[in-house]
């Protein structure tokens, strides 16, 4: 289907009828004879009918570049597009165990929460039409981000995320509560919640059992993700000089109680010993879940100004010419 980009430009038409108008003023004329009978009788050559071609060729040179300002287009190809969008919500443990610096990432050690978000800016990334929002929690949940398909900001928000911007804990039932709750008006045929912690529920008034229920009766499910190494993970803290050195803490993660919450919503629980494992996970639960949705939209136009300024100018360039030469008007 034929379109115009910019159609205003049509307003432009009102000059051919302004030169029309013009050009038959000039036509009108006096000379002095004491007789016309004469010239009556002179028959009108071609060339006289032929000079009111260079008005045709003047319109047409407005006609062309007007409609080459409005810049006609064509879709190439109509084609039909499969999307896969779902939504999203992210539950993010920033509780001060996520301190431990038991990843790696360029080849140096990193806390698990530094390394958390840089996965998860990269799931970010590679999403296209799902609605992603993020919630943190420690000692209680915080809402960082509501589900938006604005994934600059969102990845802003994400950057926002600090060990001890909430006081600490680990709520982790509460997490549940309010990611379901960003879930509740959704209309998505299929919602989930990616729930990442490091530790046990220790804080918060929702039992996670409790809301694993809960989301399983809205159809949320939930994958869980443990994150740690097992047995022991180097834990920074400053010395009585105030250099920084580790303690080896014990890894506390409970994976009954996280496998149990995936279970019930019909999800899974992932068990992320390293940055490598972490992103295979995330890269599993990528491909898990998602709502095909069909759509048909032009992908390439065509343009077809560049011809029409082509004409235009030669048009322009035959109208000068013959004005100039066959058909120049003496004053």
């Amino acid at each position: 289907m034929l379109s115009f980009k910019d159609p205003w430009f049509f307003l432009l038409l009102i000059l051919i009828p302004v030169l029309v108008y013009r050009y038959l003023r000039r036509q009108h004329g006096t000379v002095r004879f004491s007789s016309v009978d004469s010239l009556k009788r002179i028959r009108p050559s071609w060339a006289i009918w032929a000079r009111h071609g260079l008005l045709v060729l003047k319109c047409l040179t407005v006609l062309l570049l007007v409609i080459a300002l409005a810049r006609p287009q064509k879709g190439r190809t109509e084609t039909k597009i499969t999307t896969e969008g779902i939504d999203i919500m992210l539950a993010v443990d920033v509780s001060g165990s996520m301190m431990a610096e038991d990843f790696q990432l360029g080849g140096e050690h990193r806390n698990r929460l530094y390394v958390v978000k840089e996965v998860v800016r990269d799931f970010i990334k590679g999403r296209e039409n799902d609605r992603i929002g993020i919630v943190t929690f420690a000692g209680r949940p915080y809402t960082l981000c509501p589900l938006t398909l604005d994934y600059g900001w969102l990845i802003q928000q994400l950057n926002r995320a600090e060990i001890g911007m909430i006081e600490d804990g680990t709520a982790i039932g509460s997490a549940i509560a309010t990611s379901m709750n960003r879930l509740r008006s959704s209309t998505a045929k299929s919602r989930i919640i990616i729930l990442l912690t490091d530790g046990r529920n220790n804080a918060g008034r929702v039992d996670p059992i409790t809301a694993a229920d809960a989301s399983a009766a809205l159809n949320v499910k939930i994958y869980t993700i443990g994150a740690g190494t097992k047995g022991l993970a180097p834990f920074p803290v400053r010395d009585f000089f105030g250099n920084k050195v580790y303690q080896q803490v014990k890894v506390e993660i409970d994976d009954e109680s996280l496998m149990n919450i995936a279970q019930k919503t019909g999800a899974k629980y992932f068990r992320a010993t390293d940055t490598e494992s972490l992103r295979n996970i995330y890269e599993e639960i990528d491909k898990m879940e998602k709502t095909r949705i069909e759509t048909t939209e032009f992908l390439e136009y065509r343009e077809f100004y560049p011809y029409l300024l082509i004409f235009a100018i030669i048009s322009f360039v035959t109208e000068i010419g013959l004005a100039n030469t066959r058909f120049r008007r003496l004053p």
